[in-house]
């Protein structure tokens, strides 16, 4: 059974996912794995570490508030495990593009960066620059009523400006 740190809900499995994510091939075709609730396709894959409760029946503001704070202490585990693997991330706006700014019309974000975008504002990012890929980490939500999620998202280099 993993370790699991309470104050947190850090688990090892979290970090066992992180790095399958960043070391596997990228998935050929367009695919989900609703056992492990991953998806991918060719240049990316998403993964979600931990999901709060929904909001449907109680969205009160202590109850909203205690989920995405546990959430947030996850993400900061994660960070500092990853950063002293990797260094420090980069912190990356995700608002650029969801494309409100782009004068292109027919704009959709690459993704994971089009799935990122609609659900959180920003990411931390590190470069694992021998392998030509990013990670991501982001705490999201779809909607008011869904979960809190605390997403892992791989890319290649080249969709993320450097």
């Amino acid at each position: 059974m993993p370790s699991q740190h309470r104050s947190t809900g850090l688990t090892d499995d979290q970090l066992s996912i992180i790095d399958e994510l960043s070391t596997l091939p990228f998935p050929k075709r367009e695919g989900r794995s609703e056992k492990d609730r991953s998806w991918g396709g060719p240049g990316y894959q998403v993964a979600v570490l931990r999901e709060s409760q929904d909001f449907w029946d109680d969205r009160s503001e202590e109850i909203v508030e205690a989920a995405e704070q546990d959430l947030e202490a996850d993400l900061a585990a994660l960070t500092a495990v990853l950063a002293d693997r990797w260094g420090d991330p980069a912190t990356v706006d995700l608002w650029p593009y969801l494309g409100f700014d782009n004068p292109d019309p027919e704009f959709v974000a690459p993704e994971p960066l089009g799935f990122l975008c609609n659900v959180a504002g920003s990411m931390r990012v590190w470069r694992l620059r021998p392998s030509g890929r990013w990670l991501a980490l982001a705490i999201g939500q779809a909607d008011r009523e869904f979960p809190f999620e605390l997403i892992a998202a791989v890319g290649e280099a080249s969709l993320l400006p450097e």
